[in-house]
């Protein structure tokens, strides 16, 4: 139990909600509020569902693909490692730019990258490989992480206004200096794996 929820709170800490708010809130802007939620509502259940196909689907995917979990370990922590660095040190654009659309997001940039993105994917992947005889343990941890980010999510007008952008950049930052922690225990775990 106390794994499902250490890897629930880590699913949590990569999907960034918290940070990720100014950029939902920016990609929605040019969408009619009554159509907002119905987008945002469908966006994270598209995340959802990409985040169980490679949890489910992660040992098939590595098979077919040849690649070895210390590989995925390796390159999911390095990403990782890169978002967390990017959180703690924001670019002008924040962690993906400033790119503004001009039609209704659909899947991208909402569902993915920001929400289901490259490290949260690999860590699925490599959770699957590693331990898929508790795939029903990591799925719970997963839909509670995603359960927590999509009330923040759906709660992010309300948390700007009593956070502010100054109090949501601090709380990204120390979710940054969570993430590089585990970024790096993900790195010297596949390199004890390989050496």
């Amino acid at each position: 139990m106390i794994d499902t929820i250490s890897i629930g709170l880590t699913l949590f800490l990569i999907m960034d909600p918290l940070g990720n708010i100014p950029i939902f809130m920016s990609t929605l802007e040019p969408i009619p509020p009554y159509r907002r939620r119905l987008v945002l509502i469908r966006e994270l259940l598209i995340s959802l569902a990409l985040m169980l196909g490679f949890l489910w689907a992660g040992s098939f995917v590595l098979q077919l693909l040849k690649l070895s979990a210390e590989a995925v370990s390796i390159s999911g922590g390095i990403i990782l490692l890169i978002i967390a660095i990017r959180m703690i040190f924001p670019s002008r654009g924040g962690v993906i730019g400033e790119e503004k659309l001009d039609e209704e997001p659909f899947i991208v940039p909402l569902a993915t990258p920001l929400i289901a993105g490259p490290s949260i994917l690999a860590t699925l992947v490599l959770l699957s490989e590693n331990n898929p005889e508790r795939n029903g343990e990591w799925t719970i941890a997963l839909v509670g992480a995603w359960f927590c980010s999509s009330l923040i999510f759906l709660s992010s007008d309300f948390l700007f206004k009593v956070l502010g952008n100054k109090g949501l950049k601090a709380l990204e930052r120390l979710m940054g200096m969570l993430l590089i922690s585990i970024a790096v225990q993900m790195l010297l775990d596949a390199f004890d794996s390989v050496f």
